[in-house]
Parts: C-alpha cells; sequence; structure tokens
C-alpha cells in the first residue's frame, strides 16, 4: 500500500486516531543534527529549471545581447565583475556579494541530457547519480548518503521541510520531513498522545496538532501526477500578491531547527518553468529566493557565519528567446551559493561562450563543470568528507576535478 492509499484509509477508518505514532505523518519534515561543530547546509531545490543566463547574465559575452531582447529589457543594470551582471530581481542580495557572502557557479549541469523532463531531470538532481538507470537502482538522496558517512548524525540532523517530497534527503540514514499548515482531524486521545511524544519538541509539536491539508500535500508531491505551473506558483503566493505564507513557514521552521541541533536543511521553491512572460514572472521568483537567503541571513544570527545555502535547480534553459517571451528546456544552467562560510564576490567556472558552434546541440548553454562537484566541495569543506567518500558513496562514479574553493 502506497502513503496515499493508506493516508485515505487511515482518515477514513480512524487508524490514524488510534495508531499515530506509526503513521509516518507524524514526523513529515527532514533535517540534520549531530554532526558535530558548528557548520551548517542548507539546500534549495529551485523547481521547473532556473534561466541561469538571465539570473547572472553574460554581458561581456559579445553574443549574448543579441539572444534575449525580450527578456532583458531592464533598465538597471547591476554589474558583477565586469563580465556578468546580476538580474535586478536579486538586487536585494548585492550587500551578500559586495561583503563577499555570495557566489555563483555558471555552465554547469548534472549528467542529465538531451530529454530535458522536469520529473528526470529532478530526480537526477537529488539522487546524485549518472543516469536513470543508476536511479531506478538506488532511489536515495545525495544528502541522506552523506549522513551515512558522518558519526554521530542522528534525526534532529537533518530534515526535509515543505509539501514536495525532497528526495535529496531520503534513504536510511536518520533524518525527519516536516511539513507546513498541514492539520490532522485527530481524536482527543491521538491528540494527547501527540503531546506526550513531543512534549520535549515545541516545533514537532505545534505542526502535528495545526493545520489542515494533509491529502493536498501529498498531491503535491507525487511525480506521476500533471504539473500546473501557475497553479504552483499561486499556491506558493507568487502570482497573487497575496502573503506566501507556506514559504514564511518554511523559513520560520527551518531557522528555528538550525538554531538549535540541526545542520542541514532542505527545501523547494517551485514555478521555475518560464515558457512564457519570463520578464514578468523571474523578478517574482526571484524576489521570493531573495526572501529565502536574507530570512536565512537574519534569522540564523551569528550562526549565518558557518553557513552555506546551495541553490540549485535540474537544468537550465535554451539561450535563445522563444516566440512568447520566455525561454525552453535547456541544458547548461546557474547555480547559486550564500553564506558566511562561502568564499563569495565571484562567478566560478570556465565561460564557453554563446557562439552558435559552442551551444550544447547548437541550443543550450554547454556546461563546463558537474554541479554536483561543487556540492560535493561544499561538503567536504564544511564536514570534512573526503574525495574518495564523495566520489564513492554520496555521488558514485563522479570525478570531482579540481576543488574551485568556494568554502572558507
Amino acid at each position: 500500500m502506497d502513503r496515499r492509499s493508506f493516508l485515505r484509509q487511515s482518515l477514513s477508518t480512524g487508524l490514524l486516531g488510534c495508531s499515530a505514532a506509526a503513521s509516518p505523518l507524524i514526523t513529515p519534515v527532514t533535517f540534520a543534527g549531530g554532526l558535530g561543530g558548528e557548520n551548517r547546509l542548507v539546500v534549495i531545490i529551485l523547481r521547473g529549471a532556473m534561466d541561469g543566463l538571465d539570473v547572472v547574465r553574460p554581458v561581456g559575452d559579445p553574443d549574448f545581447a543579441g539572444l534575449r531582447t525580450a527578456i532583458d529589457d531592464d533598465q538597471v543594470r547591476l554589474p558583477l565583475d565586469g563580465f556578468y551582471e546580476l538580474h535586478p530581481g536579486l538586487s536585494p542580495l548585492l550587500p551578500l556579494w559586495n561583503s563577499g557572502e555570495l557566489a555563483f557557479a555558471h555552465a554547469v549541469a548534472t549528467p542529465y541530457r538531451d530529454k530535458r523532463s522536469h520529473f528526470d531531470g529532478q530526480d537526477i538532481l537529488e539522487t546524485g547519480v549518472a543516469n536513470l538507470d543508476e536511479m531506478q537502482q538506488s532511489s536515495d538522496g545525495w544528502l541522506n548518503r552523506m549522513l551515512t558517512l558522518v558519526p554521530g548524525a542522528r534525526a534532529e540532523t537533518a530534515f526535509a521541510v515543505g509539501r514536495n517530497q525532497m528526495l535529496v534527503m531520503a534513504g536510511q540514514a536518520p533524518h525527519r520531513v516536516w511539513v507546513p499548515n498541514t492539520a490532522l482531524n485527530l481524536s482527543p486521545h491521538a491528540e494527547r498522545l501527540l503531546e506526550v511524544l513531543y512534549h520535549d519538541d515545541p516545533a514537532f509539536r505545534e505542526a502535528a496538532l495545526s493545520a489542515d491539508a494533509i491529502i493536498d500535500a501529498l498531491e503535491a508531491d507525487d511525480p506521476s501526477d500533471d504539473v500546473d505551473t501557475e497553479a504552483m506558483m499561486t499556491d506558493m503566493g507568487m502570482s497573487s500578491g497575496r502573503p506566501d505564507k507556506q514559504l514564511v513557514s518554511t523559513l520560520d521552521f527551518t531557522v528555528n531547527r538550525l538554531r538549535g541541533d540541526t545542520r542541514i536543511a532542505a527545501f523547494s521553491l517551485l514555478g521555475w518553468d518560464t515558457h512564457s512572460s519570463q520578464h514578468l514572472r523571474m523578478p517574482k521568483l526571484l524576489g521570493q529566493l531573495s526572501q529565502a537567503i536574507l530570512t536565512l541571513k537574519t534569522g540564523l544570527g551569528p550562526a549565518w557565519d558557518t553557513t552555506t545555502v546551495l541553490a540549485m535547480t535540474e537544468f537550465g534553459r535554451t539561450v535563445r528567446q522563444n516566440g512568447t517571451k520566455g525561454t525552453d528546456h535547456g541544458t547548461g544552467g546557474a547555480m547559486l551559493m550564500a553564506g558566511g562560510a562561502v568564499r563569495g564576490g565571484r562567478v566560478y567556472g570556465d565561460w564557453p561562450g554563446l557562439a552558435e558552434a559552442n551551444l550544447y546541440s547548437r541550443r543550450d548553454l554547454m556546461p563546463t563543470a558537474d554541479v554536483r562537484s561543487y556540492a560535493g566541495y561544499a561538503m567536504q569543506g564544511l564536514f570534512g568528507l573526503s574525495g574518495s567518500d564523495l566520489e564513492r558513496v554520496v555521488f558514485p562514479g563522479l570525478d570531482l576535478g579540481p576543488n574551485p574553493g568556494i568554502i572558507l
């Protein structure tokens, strides 16, 4: 029986009321604690394929301007290093760039090629394997495999937060999952049981006894369902102008846990599939990403100095705009790195050029580095993992290549 069937049966038969302690829904959050030390890692999955060429614009490339006339029409220019400019939607993060707490890696990708499916691309990104065949043999995530190498890791060490399934944290290593804004209609006896179980954990106690949409939460993380990007954006508060309550809840919970025993957290931001009106949609998306990073910085206080945030996406987008002022699924893209532990103020990576002969399949940015290598070197710098363990266990078969030195 799958989780959805179990839940529906539980709600209809009252099983949940008398067996709350055994239910997989009681701890719907994923975080990591017990690593020792003060270093923290936050992984943000940008679902939908963020356009790295729009976020970190290679204006120094002579071929760039003619490719994006309907998208790159902002009046505000935010130069970074003479070759790249920052999208104005990330202007709130410019002080972090200036203080060396923000960096990017450009022309990066997973090994996934050519099919350009969101589901497959995200699965490859989160499992950290080289191809779909390997993923079918091992469906655990790379953050979970990392935890198997860390002495003393326990459930409080790592959390996966949000309504979307975080495959990056899935696996046998201890971890927890938390879903914001959910509620269980429990019997008085079940409520009393939860109070006893979570007596010493106020965050879990409040979450377990408060909200209202478990079925919707499970529907949201089922990859077999059709994805309505506009509906996802509305659900995240990105298109209606209302407060983004889910993001606020996710960030509040994440900050509170990271200020305690938790050292690793992962959550998603949705809606990056910008096939149309990209110039109108990207500012809202980047505003949300800025909000997430600045909330982490402010909330963590001194702990920000030992924190690394990695924002990663399944693939990039085409170098040419399409007929609806958007971009289509591509290959090479960009990732964002932030935090006091990051050696920022620079864009990492080897730029391949945008001349047609330099493109992947004559349509996409050519990847010059594996995005997994940056994640691997971040974990090595933060938690002392060996290169051989990273290449053998965390990212099987990966050649890390030269260390770019992203961690101070």
